[in-house]
């Protein structure tokens, strides 16, 4: 059965005078996703979906360039929205991250509520599905929106736990098929034991 793997974009340049969708990946961020490029499942994605947002175009494309496949964008898989308060130094995002998760149904500092957001990707996602076509698919995107795609297939609440590892460049993998979660969080760019 076709296999879903969602691709977070791996680390970017920050730039503070820059709108966050805007940033785009650093040295280390595009490293990371070329040393994805030998990672054994890359090579069954036959669709490659990405948000609008330019880090996670750059992630697509670097994937699709490797694989003779097309970036199909879709602007609503975007990050949630935090343009209420643009960026935030690391601690500090971190604290209202928390609050987000923990309080779903709440805007935490104008922030788009985590329930909203979790609805957006999921709708989004579903549409890309309902369109068919065989083969695995890649999803590229961006942490906040996978955790919340990641707990909705796995039918788990809203809640950080289950939230990617620091520094993004993680994927996780669900059969399409069978409806179910073949593992969660792990690094785009390290060599997984079979």
């Amino acid at each position: 059965m076709p296999i879903l793997y969602y691709v977070t974009h791996p680390q970017v340049r920050i730039d503070a005078a820059i709108p966050v969708p805007e940033w785009g990946l650093s040295d280390i961020g595009r490293a990371r996703a070329v040393a994805m490029l030998d990672q054994p499942w890359v090579g069954s994605i036959r669709r490659i979906v990405s948000s609008g947002e330019r880090k996670a175009i750059e992630t697509g494309e670097i994937l699709a360039r490797h694989l003779g496949l097309a970036v199909e964008v879709r602007e609503r898989m975007h990050e949630n929205d935090r343009s209420a308060t643009g960026f935030l130094p690391p601690p500090e995002f971190e604290a209202v991250a928390d609050q987000f998760f923990a309080s779903p149904h709440k805007s935490i500092r104008g922030w788009e509520r985590a329930s909203d957001a979790q609805q957006r990707i999921v709708s989004e996602v579903e549409a890309v599905l309902d369109e068919g076509g065989t083969g695995d698919m890649a999803f590229v995107g961006h942490g906040g929106v996978g955790t919340l795609l990641l707990l909705s297939l796995s039918g788990q609440k809203i809640s950080r736990e289950a939230d990617q590892p620091a520094g993004g460049g993680n994927y996780f993998a669900y059969d399409i098929g069978a409806r179910r979660v073949i593992h969660g969080w792990r690094p785009i760019d390290r060599l997984e034991q079979v």
